[in-house]
């Protein structure tokens, strides 16, 4: 059971926020709410929450312009997103807005729960989660810059979501479709060579006039990115 945590619903289904805040508060979680997007940004502005739990379609001002917003504030408060719209594209638009877990309706509580008390954990480390760093080659993704001892690397929008999920998982195998799924979003022949034109035009951009590589082709499995000096987790 979660104790002392505080969180924000962004609700305007009244009797779904009052069932959630009930349900909350029998487990030791302090709950507000608000019932619309312009009130849900101003109270997760200016209070100090653990997570925010967010509906998709909400009156004045959407969900995901909410989140946006908070994050173009310089709030990193995690964000659980609440929606009837389940697909695949709906979850991937949601998390590139900037939440940080999606869940559709209808859930069960228990499930909602789980997911609040992982969010809870990772408040407070916000550098952590927006900045990636490899060796001496830095990813902020909130200013969406990229750095290499100290000096900018200038990168289309393409190429810094692929370091960004490459450098997500640094020290990892990244396969073709786990490339294909995240980055594009596309479900089609990992064979296409779309991927390693766009990490060879990378690679030239992070590691050229720089002493050490960083960025691997594994032969037949995909690409890795890792500090060569440290060892693969």
């Amino acid at each position: 059971m979660v104790t002392r945590m505080k969180i924000l619903i962004i609700e305007d289904d009244i009797e779904a926020a009052a069932y959630l805040a009930k349900a909350f508060r029998e487990t030791g979680i302090v709950s507000d709410h608000a019932s619309d997007g312009e009130s849900g940004l101003f109270m997760a502005s200016e209070n100090n929450y653990d997570v925010l739990v967010i509906d998709r379609m909400l009156p004045r001002r959407d969900g995901l312009s909410v989140i946006t917003e908070l994050r173009h504030k310089g709030i990193h408060t995690p964000v659980l997103i609440l929606s009837a719209l389940g697909q695949v594209d709906d979850r991937v638009t949601g998390l590139r807005a900037g939440g940080d877990d999606y869940l559709p309706k209808p859930y069960a509580f228990n499930e909602l729960l789980a997911r609040v008390e992982v969010l809870g954990r990772r408040k407070g480390t916000p550098e952590q989660d927006m900045v990636y760093r490899v060796g001496d080659l830095e990813l902020d993704r909130l200013s969406h810059t990229v750095r290499r001892q100290g000096r900018e690397v200038p990168l289309q929008p393409r190429e810094f979501r692929l370091l960004e999920y490459l450098m997500k998982n640094a020290g990892q195998v990244v396969t073709r479709t786990m490339l294909l799924e995240n980055v594009w979003d596309y479900h089609f022949d990992p064979q296409t060579n779309v991927i390693d034109v766009h990490v060879s035009r990378l690679r030239s951009k992070i590691e050229k006039d720089f002493d050490q590589p960083l960025l691997r082709t594994v032969r037949g499995a995909g690409y890795m990115i890792k500090d060569e000096d440290r060892p693969s987790p």
